[in-house]
């Protein structure tokens, strides 16, 4: 999933896209408000991460920005100014989590995959179609209760896929998903993508189907046992 970091600390944004893409997410980062403005206002993302104190455009303008163009991208704030106002101010222009320095990368990285389950429609950690589990927190496949060997661009597009409920998502949106602003991204690269998911898929009770006009589907064959649903966690 592609996430917007927007910090202005060189160093921290740095180590925290590292953590991040270690985390299997595509990342691009901003150091100030108004080149994030711009970006969000051109380029589609599963999650903003955005610090308060920016140059240029403070983040919480930044934030206002965004929701009165009625993108409703989750955000989660990170900043360290911890205040009870802060928060509050935070919360009511439309932010959906916040998160106070210092902290620790695995509660970031939690809140972060929780905030795009939830935008997805996915309150469970894990999301079923057909025999095919993905396990959120894990970020892992099982096919008929075997895992699923995956290469990382494999799973991402898979999980794409899955999160998707079973609306079809076309090529361009999701390499944009998929690959940050700099990385360079072979046309083709989907295409091979979702090639060898179908052959790692072939025989089971779940496909990756291509609608005409609409782009790629993953759906649960009419005989497999269940359509694409949300597993319920335990109590």
């Amino acid at each position: 999933m592609r996430i917007l970091l927007v910090e202005d600390n060189p160093s921290l944004a740095k180590s925290l896209a590292e953590a991040l893409t270690q985390a299997h997410f595509a990342v691009d980062c901003m150091h100030d408000g108004e080149a994030a403005d711009h970006v969000l206002r051109t380029q589609e993302y599963s999650l903003v991460i955005l610090d308060l104190g920016l140059p240029r455009l403070d983040g919480l303008e930044l934030l206002r920005r965004l929701r009165q163009r009625r993108n409703m991208v989750p955000v989660l704030i990170l900043t360290a100014h911890g205040s009870l106002e802060d928060r509050v101010k935070g919360l009511n222009l439309g932010a959906d989590d916040y998160l106070s320095k210092p902290f620790e990368l695995d509660e970031l990285e939690a809140r972060a995959r929780a905030l795009i389950r939830r935008s997805q429609r996915h309150e469970s950690a894990d999301v079923t179609c057909g025999p095919l589990v993905f396990d959120g927190v894990e970020r892992s496949f099982r096919l008929d209760g075997e895992l699923l060997a995956l290469t990382k661009r494999e799973r991402a597009v898979l999980e794409v896929l899955i999160l998707r409920g079973g609306r079809a998502i076309n090529k361009e949106a999701l390499s944009e998903k998929l690959f940050g602003i700099d990385e360079s991204v072979n046309p083709d690269a989907i295409e091979i993508y979702v090639y060898r998911l179908r052959k790692k898929l072939e025989g089971s009770g779940v496909a990756i189907v291509t609608l005409r006009g609409l782009g790629y589907l993953l759906e649960a064959k009419p005989d497999a046992a269940s359509a694409v649903s949300t597993t319920p966690t335990a109590s």
